[in-house]
């Protein structure tokens, strides 16, 4: 709240936020003006607060039933989205559906998004698409090409949900497209760690941190893996005094979307590293599905050591965060830099062997 005064005072005219659920119950928002609310994904996550999903889509939920709020921006690509779209239709808000569709996927009528991205093509440096506008009727009113630096379809729902944020506020589809070209990744998430020489596996960083954003941030390179010629690797732990319904689930995911997964810690805080990582491995389909390192660095550089040229290596769960949190002491740390690290070693030993 005190920084949306001083963005008054300053005659910021708009301003967008994360409208977090722990907020919300918190009463964070409250007597602040909502014009859009817009709805991302709805997946598990903050259980140690909330108890239980149904309290926690209460918590989400609420947001669209903002007072004097006047538009909603709803994505159809999750279930939970359909049935809130369902609900708010009757409400006299401007209603915004988006969708990603696939190309020779027949949608049904009753499915179709009123903003839609369409003919989706990933390479090594990003993906193009078609963003498409219809009308309430079902008729296609304008289409425009759009290529991003960016990696994932889940980037590309996010997308679309900005550029409907756009049309809600009254911006045309054209200039929303054209500004969103401009657009560059933000550190920490999907961003590709620079080789130190020519002939070394693709390396990431990204922030996803729970069972669902693994999952997409996986199934988002492996195309990229497909196109190499090469395997995925995945590096991801479990932060400390946190949901620890979700370790389990965290590890069949990187079983499920890597083909090598390596098991490590993330923030352990005033948890034992071992015992976190001991229920990780809880959902694995056996213990050998995974290799389990606790020293995250290590973890790190075993991953881009042992990964083949064509491979593509993910470093999951701390993204952008410089540091890392063991018994109350934040020590310096970044996957970026150790990312970096472990590239210029293997460059080094292969420019020796």
């Amino acid at each position: 709240q005190a920084q949306l005064r001083r963005f008054v005072d300053e005659g910021v005219k708009a301003c967008a936020i994360e409208a977090s659920s722990i907020g919300l119950v918190e009463g964070r928002l409250n007597a602040t003006r909502l014009r859009v609310a817009v709805f991302t994904n709805f997946t598990q996550d903050h259980l140690d607060y909330h108890g239980s999903m149904e309290a926690y889509w209460a918590a989400k939920s609420a947001l669209f039933d903002w007072p004097a709020l006047m538009s909603a921006v709803v994505n159809l690509d999750d279930p939970r989205g359909v049935s809130l779209a369902a609900t708010l239709a009757s409400r006299g808000l401007d209603l915004w559906t988006v969708a990603i569709e696939s190309e020779g996927v027949e949608v049904s009528r009753l499915a179709r998004a009123r903003l839609f991205a369409s003919g989706l093509r990933f390479t090594d440096h990003g993906m193009s698409f078609q963003v498409g506008e219809r009308h309430a009727q079902g008729r296609v009113l304008e289409t425009h090409d759009l290529s991003l630096p960016l990696v994932g379809r889940y980037n590309v729902a996010n997308l679309l949900c900005v550029l409907a944020t756009a049309r809600a506020l009254g911006v045309p589809l054209r200039d929303a497209v054209r500004a969103c070209s401009t657009i560059t990744p933000v550190p920490g998430r999907m961003q590709q760690v620079s080789a130190a020489a020519p002939g070394q596996p693709l390396v990431l960083v990204d922030y996803a941190h729970t069972p669902d954003a693994l999952q997409k941030a996986l199934q988002a390179l492996q195309p990229l893996a497909d196109q190499r010629g090469g395997l995925l690797w995945v590096v991801v732990g479990c932060g400390g005094d946190r949901d620890a319904g979700k370790r389990p689930l965290m590890a069949a995911a990187a079983e499920r979307g890597a083909r090598h997964p390596v098991l490590t810690s993330d923030n352990p805080r005033s948890e034992d590293p071992q015992a976190i990582l001991r229920q990780m491995v809880g959902g694995l389909s056996s213990d050998a599905a995974a290799l389990v390192e606790p020293d995250r660095a290590r973890a790190i550089d075993l991953a881009v050591s042992r990964a083949d040229a064509r491979d593509v290596v993910l470093i999951a769960g701390k993204g952008h965060e410089d540091y890392q949190d063991v018994m109350g002491t934040r020590r310096p740390f970044s996957d970026l830099q150790e990312a970096r690290s472990a590239l210029a070693r293997r460059a080094h030993q292969g420019a020796t062997a």
